[in-house]
């Protein structure tokens, strides 16, 4: 229920918010402006402002919008309204209102961002779990426990590294930039002051996907090697672990944080010469109330993503430490803004990159991802919801501003087409683009919606 919810309250604020950008400078341009309906289909509710003649209404179907103006190319229109029709307003008049419905998704996202930036987020400390093995972060000489204090993109001036989420977009950025990231080491890492270069332009990164982050070495924050909740009839229950046991030795590797555990569980194998066998017993050391417990532990192997995985079928590693993010009302809002074009920046590059085959277009999701997502982030609480719905909310204008001929994008390109010209494309012209148009964005809700099934039951 708070999926469906979540996901209905998501699509009626985007969908409201990009509408009412296109209204607003329709408006202000002295364009009648008939009709502005969120939803399709079967209106469910009506209403007409005093002194308006804009009908409101609600539709059946809520997975759109659209602001009808008053236009020749539609309908008759009154000679006595003609300088009120869309189509007889000046070239950046009609720019301006259909540049105006994703230019409303992305100030809402900076108004979401900038929200939460005023208010405060708790998030994971930035402090380094041990990193994978052969892996970029090992390679530059991290161990595990480092604080990063300040972070920069080789060349560039020194930043604070406010969170461990933080430090994460940056690393994202880097390895899909091809660019150096250098990390400064704070207090309670073995050298305070420390540089380390993480070399993120040797992996020649085309999408920020789990495999990436496995390159990088850094999957999360360091956290204590503590047993959580145990789920009965798993492997940990049966071993006899218990929550709060704290594994010390797995084997001959010592233990020393939760992800390193996690990793050991999950290279887990089976022995060399007995393939359908169950996965060999390992040897746990743990401290249970200050007593050293031996305990034999045979991980089993649970599907994650339609690939066989070693899982022991109990949370692993305690909860991070976390720290509150909180900006000034100035500096709230410029980073929501910062976040906002860096976030539209890679949206773009990610769309260019399937584009031309460097990225799978399995990174494409539809609503039933939306859905998902939504109703997740509303279960953590109203500031995670907010920072997924401006994520959302910028992706929405950046899609429409792509130049396909049935959305906003496409008729900007009429405009420049026009603006060079100074002629509008003919009928029969417009008539083959908007076949086009809906052609591909057919295939692409195809290709998404296929996504969304595929991750769901897989």
């Amino acid at each position: 229920m708070l999926t469906m919810i979540s996901f209905v309250v998501t699509l009626g604020i985007l969908i409201a918010v990009h509408e009412y950008g296109h209204y607003r400078v329709a408006v202000a341009c002295g364009i009648k402006v008939l009709k502005f309906s969120i939803g399709f289909g079967k209106p469910l509710y009506t209403w007409r402002l005093k002194n308006k003649s804009t009908e409101f209404s609600i539709g059946m179907l809520p997975l759109g919008g659209y602001v009808k103006m008053l236009d020749e190319r539609e309908a008759p229109v009154d000679p006595a309204e003609r300088h009120l029709a869309f189509n007889t307003q000046p070239l950046k008049s009609r720019a301006a209102v259909v540049a105006a419905g994703p230019a409303a998704n992305l100030l809402l996202a900076v108004l979401l961002y900038a929200i939460v930036n005023w208010s405060g987020l708790q998030e994971p400390k930035a402090v380094l779990a041990s990193p994978l093995a052969g892996s970029v972060a090992e390679r530059a000489g991290l161990r595990g426990h480092e604080t990063v204090e300040q972070a920069a993109f080789e060349g560039d001036e020194l930043q604070a590294v406010r969170s461990f989420e933080d430090l994460r977009w940056r690393l994202t950025q880097g390895a899909l930039d091809g660019r150096d990231l250098m990390l400064v080491m704070g207090e309670g890492s073995a050298n305070p002051g420390q540089t380390v270069r993480l070399a993120l332009s040797t992996l020649g990164a085309a999408e920020a996907d789990a495999q990436l982050f496995r390159k990088i070495g850094i999957l999360g924050p360091w956290t204590r090697p503590v047993i959580g909740e145990v789920m009965v009839g798993g492997a940990a229950e049966k071993a006899g672990l218990r929550a709060g046991d704290e594994v010390l030795r797995v084997g001959e590797t010592a233990i020393v944080d939760g992800q390193q555990l996690r990793e050991v569980i999950r290279t887990s194998a089976r022995p060399a010469d007995a393939a359908n066998l169950p996965l060999a017993s390992q040897n746990w050391q743990v401290n249970r109330d200050g007593e050293t417990l031996a305990l034999q532990v045979t991980p089993q192997l649970k599907q994650l993503n339609g690939t066989p995985t070693p899982r022991i079928d109990a949370y692993v590693g305690a909860p991070p430490e976390l720290v509150t993010v909180r900006y000034g009302f100035f500096d709230g809002l410029w980073q929501g803004a910062v976040r906002t074009w860096q976030v539209s920046m890679l949206t773009l590059r990610m769309m260019g990159k399937m584009i031309t085959g460097e990225a799978s277009l399995k990174n494409l999701s539809g609503p039933l991802t939306i859905a998902d997502y939504a109703g997740k982030s509303a279960s953590l609480g109203w500031s995670t919801y907010l920072v997924f719905l401006a994520l959302i909310s910028v992706s929405l204008g950046v899609l429409n501003l792509l130049p396909l001929p049935v959305l906003d994008g496409g008729h900007l390109m009429y405009y420049l087409w026009e603006a060079i010209t100074g002629r509008g494309v003919s009928d029969a012209w417009m008539d083959r683009l908007q076949r086009g148009g809906v052609a591909i964005l057919l295939g692409m809700m195809c290709v998404a919606l296929f996504n969304d099934v595929t991750r769901l039951l897989g």
